[in-house]
């Protein structure tokens, strides 16, 4: 199977690239990331999901893919970067990062351009680029966000992962471009309280950070994943949630999530 899309005739249509990121880790942002992709490709969208978590990365784990071409070995010159895109699980592509790499901890100039060569040379080729980013507010994290036309926000329901999506919206919000921000609750308990969630924030951004914002932050609710057991039971596999259990609630608020993402783009 080849994992690189064929760019359509006439003039190129570029991808929209989605940043999804995280205030902290644990929140379930890898595993968001790869299931939206497997949804937004049965909705026909040609996909590519690019590994950026330079440092602690986990992508391949959770799809049980292993490469010897990983975004490493494109930035060392060892690989031509389409050799790298890799088919996934799911129908749609990935580029894989290795993990526990010290040298991209932090953003050099020769990783920013290296990133952004990458993120150009792709968008050609695709419908719709996902970018699975560090958790935090890192240099590594804030440049790979930089790079995308809509930021999507993965929080759990838990004060800290509240804390700190609230600081990456501020953060984001003074010191990058306006641009789309959206947020996918993951872990709810009960019905509505993604709704809750994305009002409590609206309303400390809307106190805090608007005020001084010549555009202001309205974060758009994507989505809200229930607290299933399914999920850990997919992740045990390292398989897709969309297509080991299809049927559970996380898969099926996942898949409607996937389809809001590009009705509204």
């Amino acid at each position: 199977m080849n994992a690189i899309a064929t760019p359509t005739s006439g003039p190129a249509k570029l991808a929209r690239v989605t940043a999804i990121t995280s205030g902290k880790g644990g929140v379930g942002k890898t595993l968001v990331a790869a299931n939206l992709a497997a949804a937004l490709t049965r909705l026909g969208e040609r996909v590519l999901v690019l590994d950026a978590d330079l440092g602690l990365a986990n992508l391949d784990v959770v799809l049980n893919l292993s490469s010897k071409c990983t975004l490493h070995d494109v930035f060392t010159g060892k690989v031509n970067l389409l050799d790298a895109v890799l088919p996934a699980p799911g129908g749609f592509s990935v580029v894989l990062a290795g993990s526990g790499m010290l040298e991209y901890s932090r953003m050099t100039p020769e990783v920013r351009d290296k990133l952004l060569d990458a993120v150009q040379q792709l968008r050609p080729r695709f419908d719709h680029i996902l970018l699975d980013t560090g958790a935090g507010i890192s240099d590594v994290v804030l440049y790979t966000v930089s790079l995308a036309d809509e930021v999507l926000i993965v929080a759990t329901p838990e004060p800290t992962s509240l804390a700190d999506a609230y600081a990456t919206v501020k953060v984001l919000a003074t010191t990058q471009p306006a641009r789309r921000m959206r947020l996918l609750v993951n872990q709810v308990q009960r019905a509505s309280e993604g709704r809750a969630v994305r009002t409590q924030l609206q309303q400390v951004v809307d106190r805090f950070v608007n005020p001084g914002l010549p555009q202001p932050v309205q974060l758009e609710l994507v989505g809200e994943v229930p607290l299933d057991p399914s999920v850990r039971e997919a992740v045990q596999k390292r398989q897709l949630l969309l297509e080991s259990l299809p049927g559970s609630e996380a898969a099926k608020s996942l898949a409607l999530a996937a389809g809001r993402l590009i009705a509204e783009t």
